[in-house]
C-alpha cells in the first residue's frame, strides 16, 4: 500500500499524527478493510463492513478508549458519563422499555454492540438520545426508524461503562444454572464398593444436572470477573465450588447427593489432554467456550488428593480462568509510579538484555510481560516465547508450548536456531533454563522472563544461588521488576476510618508529616462489591541495572549483599513494595489491611 493511500482515511491521519497508533499497524488495518470490502462485494454479501477503527480494536487490540475517543472528538460526538445519572430500578425499566418496538434480531445486534436508547430528549420530546461505544455504527439509523423517530443524537459512551449498564438493563442468563433449579437427585450409597463402580458414576454423569453445573460453573465464574474455579471433594457426596475473585477465594456452590467422582468425570470429559479414567497422577489440560460473544480459555489442572474414605478415589481440581479482554497491552495501565515507567521503558528499549518480573503466583507477571511486549512489537523483529503452557495469545509472537516432546530446555536450543530478535521465557526454573536465559540477553537479545522471589534484590541471589557468575548475573540484566497485586477499595462504599493508628502507621512507614494529613479510608461493603473490595491494582519495585548496581552485583565474593543493592537503588530512585502500597493508601485506594497482607515480608 501506497504512502498516499494510507492517509485518505481521516481516522488513519488522526491516529498517526497524534502518535497514538503505529502506522504500519494503520496500514495493515486499511488493507484488512480494503480486502474484506472486495470479498463481500464479490460474494454479493449486504452485510456492514468494519471500519477501520473497529478492525483495529478487534484485530490489533488496540485500546476501544484510545481509538473512539479520537473518533468522538473528530467527528464531534458528544460524550457523556453514565456514572453522573442515577440509574434506579424505573429508569432501568424504561430503557428496557425502548428495546420492547424492536425486532428481535435488531434488539439482539445492540446488546451485542453495546447501543442503548437512553431516553426522548428533555426539550426537544420528539428527539431520542443514543449512546454507543462506536457512535458512527451504521446500524443506529436502522434503529431510529424502527422506533418511528426521524430526530436524534447519538452520545459517545465508554465501552466498559457502557457494558455496567447494558448488563443490569439484560442481566446475561446462564441457562445451565437455570436448569440445575428443576432438577432433583436421589441416589443411593449405602452399598458402596472397594472399587468405584465406573457403571454407578456413568448414571450420575448422565443426569443432565451434572452437565448444567459444569457449563454454568464455566460461564457464571467468567461474568463475575473470577480468575479460578476451585472443585474440592468433601465427602463422599459432597463437592465444595469456589471461586477466586480479587485474589480471594469464596465459595459459590456446594454440591450434596452426587460424588465427587462423578463430577471430577464431567469436567475430565469437558477437558482437552485429560484422561477421565486417570485418577492417581496430576494431569493437565484446557477447555475453550465462547461466553458472551468472546472467547474464554480454561487451563485445567487435576490432582489426586487423599479422601477420609479409603474407597474414594478423590481429586482436587483448579480451573483457570484465561479471558483475552483483561490483558493489559497498554504500559500506561500498568499502574507504575514514579520513576518506575521511565527505567522499565529504558530497559525494554534496549537491543539486548534481559527483563525479569518476579512475585508470587497471580501477582500478574504475565500481563506485564504482554505489555511489554506489546510497546516493542513490530513487524521488523522476531518474537518468540517458549511457554508452559500458553497462556495468552500474543499477536505478533511465536509462541511455543511445551510438551512431553519438547522440553524446556529443547525448546530454548530450538529458540535460538530460530533467527529471534525477541524471545520470552515463560519462567527461569533451574540452572540450565538460567544459563540459556542468559546466554540469549549476552549474545544480542532482548530477553523477558519471570522468577518467584519476594523482592528485587533477592532475585540476583536467586540466580546466583542456582549457579549463575556474578559477572554474567551483572552485565546480562537489564532490569529486574517485583510486582504484587492489591485489592483496591469499592468507591461507593468506601469510608475514612475514624481513629488511626499512628503508631502502627508509624511502624509501617508513615512519618509524622505525612499522618498529619493522611485520611486513612477502610472498606465497608456493598452490592456493587465484595467486602469492600473491588477490582485490584499493582505495585512495583523497579531495580535498573545501572553501573553502581552492575558493581555491587560483579564485586560480590561469596554471597550477594541484597540490603546493599537495595540502598543503592533507593537512592537511584527505586520506590520498594511497601513504598508503592503507602502511596496508593495516600490516594485512598487500598486499606492498611492490605499494606500489611501484601507487604509483610518488607
Amino acid at each position: 500500500m501506497n504512502k498516499k493511500t494510507k492517509f485518505k482515511d481521516k481516522l488513519a491521519v488522526e491516529l498517526i499524527r497524534t502518535g497514538l497508533v503505529d502506522p504500519n499497524k494503520v496500514a495493515m488495518a486499511i488493507e484488512i478493510r480494503e480486502n474484506e470490502n472486495s470479498q463481500r462485494k464479490a460474494l454479493g454479501e449486504r452485510r456492514a463492513q468494519r471500519n477501520l477503527a473497529q478492525i483495529l480494536v478487534q484485530d490489533f487490540r488496540i485500546d476501544h478508549y484510545l481509538v473512539f475517543n479520537v473518533i468522538a472528538s473528530l467527528y464531534g460526538f458528544r460524550e457523556i458519563t453514565l456514572a453522573d445519572e442515577d440509574y434506579s430500578e424505573s429508569r432501568i425499566e424504561y430503557i428496557r422499555k425502548m428495546f420492547d418496538p424492536l425486532p428481535r434480531a435488531l434488539q439482539e445486534y445492540m446488546i451485542r454492540n453495546k447501543i442503548i436508547v437512553l431516553r426522548y430528549d428533555k426539550d426537544r420530546p420528539y428527539r431520542i438520545n443514543i449512546a454507543a461505544a462506536d457512535p458512527t455504527d451504521r446500524t443506529i439509523p436502522d434503529i431510529t426508524r424502527a422506533l418511528g423517530v426521524q430526530s436524534y443524537e447519538v452520545f459517545y459512551v465508554k465501552l466498559k461503562s457502557l457494558s455496567a449498564l447494558m448488563e443490569k438493563v439484560f442481566p446475561p442468563e446462564n441457562v445451565f444454572l437455570k436448569e440445575i433449579e428443576k432438577q432433583e437427585f436421589e441416589f443411593s450409597y449405602e452399598d458402596m464398593e472397594d472399587e468405584i463402580d465406573e457403571t454407578s458414576i456413568e448414571a450420575e454423569i448422565n443426569k443432565s444436572l451434572l452437565v448444567n453445573l459444569a457449563e454454568g460453573m464455566l460461564i457464571e465464574a467468567v461474568r463475575r470477573g473470577a480468575s479460578d474455579i476451585h472443585i474440592i471433594p468433601a465427602g463422599s457426596n459432597r463437592t465444595e465450588i469456589n471461586i477466586r475473585i480479587d485474589g480471594t477465594l469464596r465459595s459459590w456452590h456446594i454440591q450434596e447427593g452426587v460424588r465427587p467422582e462423578a463430577i471430577a468425570a464431567v469436567i475430565k470429559d469437558r477437558s482437552k489432554n485429560v484422561d477421565r479414567f486417570e485418577r492417581d497422577s496430576a494431569q493437565d489440560g484446557f477447555i475453550q467456550r465462547k461466553i458472551d460473544d468472546h472467547m474464554i480459555r480454561y487451563r485445567v489442572s487435576v490432582i489426586p488428593i487423599q479422601g477420609s474414605e479409603v474407597q474414594n478415589k478423590f481429586e482436587s481440581i483448579v480451573i483457570r480462568i484465561l479471558d483475552d479482554r483483561k490483558v493489559i497491552s497498554d504500559l500506561d495501565k500498568l499502574g507504575f509510579q514514579g520513576i518506575a515507567k521511565e527505567f522499565f521503558i529504558k530497559a525494554i528499549s534496549k537491543p539486548q538484555g534481559m527483563i525479569i518480573v518476579t512475585g508470587p503466583t497471580g501477582s500478574g507477571k504475565s500481563t506485564t510481560l504482554i505489555a511489554a511486549l506489546s510497546y516493542i512489537m513490530r513487524p521488523e523483529i522476531n518474537v518468540l516465547t517458549v511457554e508452559d503452557p500458553v497462556e495468552y495469545i500474543i499477536r505478533g509472537a511465536r509462541q511455543l508450548k511445551i510438551s512431553y516432546k519438547m522440553d524446556f530446555e529443547q525448546a530454548l536450543r530450538a529458540v535460538l536456531r530460530h533467527d529471534p530478535d525477541v524471545v520470552m521465557v515463560g519462567e527461569i526454573r533451574d540452572k540450565e533454563t538460567a544459563e540459556t536465559a542468559i546466554k540469549m540477553a549476552n549474545t544480542g537479545h532482548l530477553t523477558f522472563s519471570t522468577l518467584h522471589t519476594n523482592d528485587a534484590p533477592s532475585a540476583v541471589s536467586r540466580l546466583y544461588k542456582m549457579g549463575i557468575e556474578t559477572f554474567l548475573i551483572a552485565y546480562a540484566i537489564n532490569i529486574i521488576i517485583a510486582q504484587r497485586l492489591v485489592r483496591r477499595l469499592c468507591d461507593k462504599c468506601k469510608r475514612p476510618m475514624k481513629d488511626k493508628d499512628s503508631k502502627l502507621l508509624k511502624s509501617l512507614g508513615f512519618t509524622e508529616a505525612e499522618l498529619d494529613n493522611l485520611i486513612v479510608y477502610e472498606p465497608v461493603g456493598c452490592g456493587a462489591c465484595h467486602g469492600g473490595y473491588k477490582g485490584r491494582l499493582a505495585i512495583h519495585e523497579t531495580l535498573y541495572f545501572s553501573k553502581q548496581i552492575r558493581r555491587l552485583i560483579f564485586e560480590a565474593s561469596k554471597d550477594i549483599n541484597e540490603e546493599a543493592i537495595k540502598e543503592q537503588a533507593v537512592k537511584e530512585g527505586m520506590i520498594t513494595l511497601r513504598d508503592a502500597c503507602r502511596e496508593r493508601m495516600k490516594q485512598g485506594l487500598t486499606s492498611i489491611e492490605e499494606l500489611i497482607h501484601v507487604t509483610s515480608e518488607d
